[in-house]
């Protein structure tokens, strides 16, 4: 599958461009107080990480980078964004925390990390970034240890077919299926930041729930667990409502729509 460059680094250009934004948007200060941004869901799921080596791909400014730390990984982050790694970096030094911190693409890890890994960890909102879902999954395994885990918390490919702009019912706009060429989207209101208007559009792509078991497979990993989950932790589409406990779902239709999912792999010993 032939990578897309063009869209790639259009999408560099706005995530350094909204990292700032997202700088006041997100509960720095809360995590500077000693609050987790990790989610309930990853918590109970991806557990036994105290002295391991984890990778957080696609880590932006390094808030849940640094939160696993504090539950004594020994972390590095990996963003494509200059601009979101440097953020980090102070982040880390201003949280007391022994992080690491690299810009690189997920498809251009060094060499030096090979096999490095015990655990991969991605989370809410990375796979539609992604055009290439096939090097992506051999990227992941070729930094992990053998017996290593992979584990992803994400929006279920469901969500990304639902209507954007309006409130109300949520019903279907876009396609469940992966097209190479992708979704371009002008400019608009930044998710964490709505009254935040991005000078620049964004290029995404769908992935369907086979696309993604299906990358990890072809890569060498076994699947440990495919999870769906009823909410997710933050409003992806205009009509959620939020709940006690801080997830979002659609009113009416608790329990009954798949909001997100959460996967756990290994790269067999």
């Amino acid at each position: 599958m032939a990578r897309d460059r063009d869209a790639e680094e259009k999408n560099r250009t706005l995530w350094d461009e909204i990292t700032r934004v997202h700088l006041e948007a997100y509960p720095v200060e809360e995590f500077l107080a000693g609050k987790t941004t990790l989610k309930p869901v990853e918590l109970g799921e991806l557990t036994d990480v105290q002295g391991k080596e984890l990778l957080h791909l696609q880590c932006h400014f390094g808030l849940d980078t640094l939160s696993w730390a504090r539950l004594g990984a020994k972390v590095t982050g990996i963003d494509f964004s200059a601009v979101a790694v440097e953020e980090a970096q102070k982040l880390a030094r201003r949280a007391g925390l022994d992080a690491r911190f690299l810009c690189h693409s997920v498809y251009g890890l060094p060499g030096e990390l090979d096999g490095r890994f015990d655990i991969v960890y991605t989370s809410i909102g990375v796979l539609p970034w992604l055009g290439d879902l096939g090097a992506w999954a051999r990227n992941i395994h070729r930094v992990l240890r053998p017996g290593g885990r992979f584990y992803i918390h994400e929006a279920h490919p469901f969500t990304w077919t639902l209507d954007d702009e309006v409130e109300g019912e949520p019903s279907i706009r876009y396609s469940w299926f992966h097209s190479p060429e992708g979704t371009r989207f002008p400019p608009g209101a930044d998710y964490a930041d709505p009254g935040y208007r991005t000078r620049i559009g964004s290029h995404e792509w769908q992935w369907s729930m086979a696309d993604i078991v299906n990358s990890l497979l072809d890569a060498g990993l076994r699947l440990c667990f495919l999870h769906e989950h009823p909410a997710m932790p933050y409003a992806a589409v205009p009509g959620m409502v939020k709940d006690n406990d801080g997830s979002w779902h659609f009113r009416g239709y608790e329990g009954k729509l798949p909001l997100a999912f959460s996967i756990l792999a290994v790269r067999p010993a």
